[in-house]
């Protein structure tokens, strides 16, 4: 059943998480902070994961997640995505899927592909020319003071 869980059965609503899949996933989460007396309640977890997936499979814009799906705001569930994020939810959850394929024997290596993408250099070299000062002083004038007498040229 592990490769329904992670390659994905066809299924009718792709962003509903399975209670297998939901195991493995919630250990992995960050704990909640303090329960506010005011306001909503919080939505749990699951339900924003499902409110993620969603926007990720449809690609609707945050601001339009349906309420009548149950998975909270837009906001909350995109709040939730960069919480997770942060706490490095994802690369946990690649490595704990891994080890659960690898030790099932079902990780077809003959599929794999290597990708890389071009990473620029993390120090520049030096600059070419010597950046013009900012310190405060008197700039230079750009107009000439000494007009004299103007002359005419007279064509014919």
């Amino acid at each position: 059943m592990i490769v329904g869980l992670v390659v994905g059965k066809r299924q009718s609503r792709p962003w509903i998480v399975s209670d297998e899949l939901w195991s493995l996933i919630e250990p992995l989460l960050p704990e909640s902070g303090p329960k506010l007396v005011t306001g909503r309640p919080r939505v749990p977890d699951r339900q924003a994961l499902c409110g993620i997936l969603f926007v990720l499979y449809t690609g609707i814009q945050w601001e339009y997640l349906p309420q009548e799906l149950g998975f909270g705001s837009g906001m909350t569930c995109w709040r939730r995505l960069a919480a997770w994020n942060e706490a490095g939810v994802w690369e946990k959850l690649h490595v704990v899927l891994l080890r659960k394929l690898r030790s099932a024997k079902q990780l077809d290596w003959s599929r794999a592909v290597i990708d890389s993408s071009p990473v620029r250099a993390a120090r520049r070299g030096p600059k070419a020319v010597p950046a013009r000062s900012t310190a405060h002083g008197r700039a230079a004038s750009t107009m000439s003071l000494s007009t004299g007498r103007a002359s005419r040229s007279r064509c014919r």
